[in-house]
């Protein structure tokens, strides 16, 4: 990593685990496999904090190491990237788990439970969605149907986040605002 540190990808460490190098990966991974409209790449940074913020408004109040989690709930793709569903399936390990010990260990680096709550990962997983099909519909060139199909129907009380992607230092330094703010 950029901070110095090794990563055992197979035992992964928290003390091997930097914020910095977090943020530096994720602002250059890029959602959709680079296949979205704009100046740059919508980054797996920018999204999750799009799935933090709409975190927020499903359920106001929940607790700030809840909302970390949210924000961090795509961290192990600084180092593994973002891989499409079907291909992790055809990969052939148990990608699931190979995914939550890293993300596990990322957890314990900065004081989260290893394990989210159910409730709290089931409400990560509908605002992954809703912020799914709001970049499917804006950035990726599906219609709304189409979106509803894969993703379902974003609630309408909801405000509709305005996808404009980020170049890859601004998409950085949200994401460790943000991080900053939470991690207090």
């Amino acid at each position: 990593m950029l901070s110095g540190r090794r990563l055992d990808l197979l035992d992964p460490s928290p003390l091997d685990i930097e914020i910095a190098d977090i943020a530096h990966g994720l602002a250059r991974v890029a959602r959709w496999n680079g296949q979205t409209r704009g100046a740059h790449p919508f980054s797996v940074a920018q999204h999750c904090l799009v799935v933090e913020r709409l975190v927020q408004e499903l359920q106001p109040g929940l607790a700030r190491t809840h909302r970390l989690a949210a924000l961090l709930h795509d961290a192990p793709e600084y180092v593994i990237g973002d891989l499409i569903s079907p291909f992790k399936a055809a990969v052939g390990i148990d990608y699931k788990d190979f995914e939550g010990k890293l993300l596990a260990a990322i957890h314990v680096r900065f004081g989260i439970s290893p394990h989210t709550p159910e409730e709290v990962a089931a409400l990560i997983k509908r605002a992954d969605c809703i912020s799914a099909f709001h970049e499917a519909t804006q950035l990726a060139g599906f219609e709304a149907g189409e979106a509803r199909n894969f993703f379902g129907q974003p609630p309408d009380r909801l405000r509709t986040p305005k996808l404009v992607p980020l170049s890859p230092s601004e998409a950085e330094r949200h994401f460790l605002e943000r991080f900053r703010r939470l991690a207090v």
